[in-house]
């Protein structure tokens, strides 16, 4: 199992899932993918986004300016 990272701060709503619906597709099952974005609505955008899918979001994390979000790919 990999960690990626997608850095999708600074993009506004839709982008940062948009971003990393496209990310995900490279990746294997079990490979986690760190968005970072500062984007305020994200953490809600990326839980529907998970719930959609069906890929795991191991968590959020308030980091200084935006977030972390921690996702594993189910595919």
């Amino acid at each position: 199992m990999t960690e990626h990272t997608l850095d999708a701060r600074g993009l506004k709503c839709p982008l940062p899932v948009l971003k990393a619906r496209k990310f995900m597709k490279g990746l294997a099952a079990g490979d986690t993918l760190v968005v970072l974005t500062t984007d305020p609505g994200a953490p809600a955008d990326f839980e529907h986004f998970c719930e959609a899918t069906g890929h795991r979001l191991i968590g959020i994390k308030e980091e200084t300016g935006g977030h972390r979000i921690d996702i594993e790919n189910k595919s």
